[in-house]
Order: structure tokens, then C-alpha cells, then sequence
């Protein structure tokens, strides 16, 4: 068996925190260095905050999540906030500067309902004229496409933090209308499956996402296509959304 805490282990592993290697996470950090409290919805292992206040960040850092394997990782950092939740269950009138939801986390809002309610709540935990920052991929690149155990790009083989030799890859389930379900696989090398992680994921694109933002109470500061934060085009894949509470 492949646990819970072995999971956040190995994204830890596959998706290291590193602003001076990564474009993305590049582009998020001096955002979350510049302001003063910052709300990491989805926060996942939390090794964006960690990472800013061992770089000196002084003000308020929260991470959300509602993956308690993750959060596990996350508080052997003691001086930043982590809280199990969701997005809708943010803290209304929390006077955050800023609130991040980064490596398409974004996309796990699946419904209708989940986007609303997620974005209002993220706004009453705002201050006046605080952004909100997050990406999502652009359905027109179509992602899950190379989503396959025989695409080799999507295959990866390596050996874990314990000394485990594993492969973990993906595969699409369904795609309706502009919900992706998939799941991923981690297995011994001779192809013994030791976990399976189901998701869905939905592509939104610029136009409804705009939408859900305006309604929300939202007005768009900026969107970019890519990390150098070049404007969205017919063959951008990310929509990279800075929006401001009004």
C-alpha cells in the first residue's frame, strides 16, 4: 500500500517550491513577498509559505487545505497558520492583502456552485482593493490529451524520499463538456500498482471564468497567457488571473 502521507510525500518530490528554477513559481513569490498577509487556498504541503518566512517574510501567512496528509507535512513549520478547509470555508472579514490558489487548484472547483460560493468566500476574506491570484489551463491547449501511460512525457520513473522505486502516470476517464475526470497511478517498476488517485478537473475559459469573477465581485487587473506574462492568445495554455476586490 502507498498511504496518504506517502502521497504528500512524493508531490513534495515531483513538485518541489522553487522560485528561482520554476517560471510559475517564479511569478507567485514576489507577490507573496510584497504584501503583507497572504491566504494560500489549496496550500498542499505548504512549501510556498514555509519557504517565504524562511526568506523573511514578517506579516500573516494562512494556508487552506482539506488534505489532512499534506497539512501533516506543512506544520513542521510552526509559524505560519494552516487550517483544514476548503476555499468556501475561508474566514469572512479576514482583511487579507492577498489570497493565492496556485498549481491549478483553481480547477478542482468543479461546479457551478463551488466556484461561486469558493470566489465569494475568498472575497469577504479580502481587504478592499486585495487580488487574488490564481492560474487555470486553457481549455483551448487541451492538457489531458497527453494525460496517457503511453504518452513517455507523462511517464515518470524515480525513487522516492524512503529509497521506493516507483512509476506514476495518468490516465483521462471522461471528459464532459468542460469537466476532465482522470486518475493517477503510482506502481512498483514491474507494474504492481501500490495506489490509484481519482479527480476531476474543470477547464473554464476566459469568457466564464470572467464572469464568475465579475459576479463574485471581482474586476480583472491582469491575465496572462504564460509565466512571462504575455497577454492571453489563441495558443496560450494558462489563463494566469490577477483580480481585485472592489
Amino acid at each position: 500500500m502507498y498511504s496518504d502521507a506517502d502521497a504528500a510525500a512524493l508531490y513534495d518530490f515531483l513538485n518541489p517550491w522553487d522560485p528561482d528554477r520554476r517560471a510559475d513559481d517564479g511569478f507567485y513569490f514576489p507577490l507573496v513577498m510584497g504584501a503583507e498577509s497572504v491566504l494560500d487556498v489549496g496550500c498542499g504541503t505548504g512549501a510556498m509559505l514555509q519557504l517565504a518566512r524562511e526568506r523573511g517574510h514578517r506579516g500573516r501567512l494562512v494556508g487552506l487545505d482539506p488534505d489532512l496528509a499534506a497539512l501533516g507535512r506543512a506544520r513542521r513549520r510552526a509559524d505560519v497558520e494552516w487550517v483544514e478547509g476548503v476555499a468556501a470555508d475561508v474566514e469572512n472579514g479576514a482583511d487579507f492583502e492577498l489570497a493565492i490558489m496556485n498549481g491549478h487548484a483553481f480547477q478542482f472547483l468543479v461546479t457551478d456552485d463551488d466556484v461561486r460560493t469558493s470566489l465569494s468566500a475568498i472575497h469577504g476574506a479580502l481587504r478592499s482593493g486585495g487580488r487574488f491570484v490564481f492560474e487555470t489551463r486553457h481549455p483551448q491547449a487541451r492538457a489531458w490529451a497527453g494525460w496517457d501511460a503511453s504518452n513517455p512525457d507523462d511517464v515518470v520513473d524515480l525513487v522516492d524520499e524512503s529509497g521506493r522505486a516507483l512509476r506514476v502516470w495518468h490516465e483521462v476517464d471522461s471528459v464532459t463538456g468542460d469537466v476532465v475526470t482522470f486518475h493517477g497511478t503510482t506502481a512498483a517498476p514491474d507494474g504492481t500498482v501500490l495506489r490509484i488517485d481519482r479527480a476531476s478537473l474543470r477547464f473554464l475559459g476566459v469568457a466564464e471564468l470572467n464572469m464568475f469573477l465579475a459576479e463574485a465581485g471581482f474586476e480583472i487587473e491582469a491575465q496572462h497567457g504564460d509565466w512571462n506574462r504575455e497577454p492571453v492568445t489563441a495558443s496560450s495554455h494558462e489563463i494566469i488571473t490577477i483580480a481585485r476586490r472592489r
